[in-house]
């Protein structure tokens, strides 16, 4: 027992050292992340994590330590550097939030910072809520969903998409986004790496962080149109790759990858084994020809949907994933834990709004979109004009430009709009966003105008 309680001590005091360690690691994490602010620098540097990632492998092999624990270790201290140097990054719901506050103070504000259509639900959901009371939808429900919902989910998608969904296919959610939170946390451990092609929403890196996933950068550029590098992601895929995540339509960008780019990726997932997690939320709003993940029939695809940007019920908190039987298991597992199941009164407001016409939503928000783009093109903006979603994402064609304080110029003048840092290393770039009616888009613009030329 003695020589067990020497091997523990010693251990313990490895232990200890190592805890030390994380914090002085961490210490120089927030320092370099307040020098990353001052230069206007991002906060990931896939290059040089790169050259970390190498050097630790060659260490591995040097002190004879397996090679897959070393990189679930690094991905974890690389985590935790990001986490400590995102405390300040200002994003678009932290504006949004700003404007709110304002707005609380009795000044108003144009909201093109988020991507909330203004536009109300359609008619039949104010007659479904009043039938809920009625019709006895107050009860605890199945985890995945209502049933009736579910099958009306499946045939919805099966007729849309032209593939055979059944019920066992399909799992309701509090909107996309938890959607999106269950699939990274049910299905990914803490070490494991997922793909994200940026510019993207900020959630996915976010629920990555929060469930101790490492999340590798595909950045994509506004000179080669938003298009990703298939070999970019083939060399970047390795042992603790274990998803890539998909949002086309865009958000900022509103860019639809050609069928081609989307064709590689799929095989390039396919060939690795990954899940493919596919956010769709945009499908309505897509303006040219676009593929959903659905059309594949690949059993490891996951895809959200949500009734918040095509059926205007951001409010409502109501989206679905689709995916194979045994995913929508251990999503639905985890989401019975968190919150049980979606109000069932909610859920049959959706069943209801379900069919209903929607496509005059899709009409108003391109003619608002083209609204913008022309207004952009005569400002000092550089941009690729948007296939889908309801967003412009631009470039300020300025040198040293402070976008932090451009949008809080453009706060006290009662124009809210998100900054490019939110959705990766885009320190030169803004997302305007088009939900709101015409008048005020072209106001805002001329405001967002004016306060560049000054």
């Amino acid at each position: 027992m003695s020589d067990i309680e020497k091997l523990r001590d010693k251990i313990n005091k490895i232990t200890f050292d190592m805890i030390r360690l994380l914090k002085e690691r961490n210490d120089v994490a927030k320092e370099i992340g307040s020098l990353k602010n001052n230069l206007g620098l991002g906060i990931t540097n896939e290059e040089r994590e790169n050259q970390l990632r190498t050097k630790v492998l060659s260490l591995c092999k040097e002190i004879g330590l397996d090679e897959k624990t070393a990189s679930t270790f690094l991905n974890l201290l690389l985590n935790e550097s990001i986490k400590v140097q995102s405390t300040n990054k200002s994003t678009h719901l932290s504006i949004f939030l700003k404007a709110k506050a304002l707005e609380k103070e009795g000044k108003k504000i144009i909201h093109m910072e988020v991507g909330e259509p203004d536009f109300y639900p359609p008619k039949v959901v104010k007659t479904a809520l009043s039938e809920v009371y009625d019709n006895g939808y107050t009860k605890y429900g199945d985890s995945k969903g209502m049933s009736e919902f579910r099958d009306a989910l499946a045939k919805k998608v099966s007729s849309s998409y032209g593939v055979k969904i059944q019920t066992q296919n399909i799992m309701v959610s509090p909107g996309a986004r938890f959607s999106v939170f269950l699939a990274i946390s049910s299905l990914l451990h803490p070490g494991d790496e997922m793909i994200v092609i940026e510019p993207a929403w900020p959630a996915y890196r976010e629920n990555a962080l929060n469930s101790g996933i490492k999340v590798r950068t595909i950045q994509t550029t506004l000179d080669n149109k938003w298009e990703p590098s298939i070999n970019q992601i083939e060399n970047t895929i390795n042992p603790n790759t274990k998803m890539i995540v998909l949002n086309y339509p865009n958000n900022p960008t509103g860019k639809i990858l050609p069928e081609k780019i989307q064709d590689d990726i799929m095989k390039i997932a396919i060939k690795n084994n990954l899940y493919v997690l596919s956010d769709e939320i945009y499908s309505n709003y897509a303006y040219r020809n676009w593929k959903s993940v659905i059309a594949y029939e690949y059993n490891k695809s996951i895809i959200t949907q949500s009734f918040s940007k095509s059926h205007a019920m951001t409010g409502f908190r109501v989206g679905y994933a689709v995916s194979s039987p045994d995913i929508i298991d251990k999503m639905a597992k985890l989401q019975a834990l968190c919150i049980t199941n979606v109000a069932e009164p909610i859920q049959y407001v959706a069943l209801r709004a379900l069919d209903a016409d929607t496509s005059d939503n899709t009409k108003i928000m391109k003619e608002r979109l083209d609204i913008v783009i022309k207004k952009a093109k005569s400002m000092q903006l550089d941009f690729v004009e948007p296939d889908g979603a309801m967003y412009l994402f631009a470039k300020v064609r300025k040198d040293n430009f402070d976008v932090a304080s451009f949008i809080n110029n453009l706060l006290d003048l009662g124009v809210a709009i998100a900054p490019g840092e939110a959705f990766g290393n885009y320190q030169n770039f803004v997302r305007i966003s088009v939900c709101q009616p015409e008048d005020l888009l072209n106001k805002g613009m001329q405001i967002i105008d004016e306060t560049l030329r000054k």
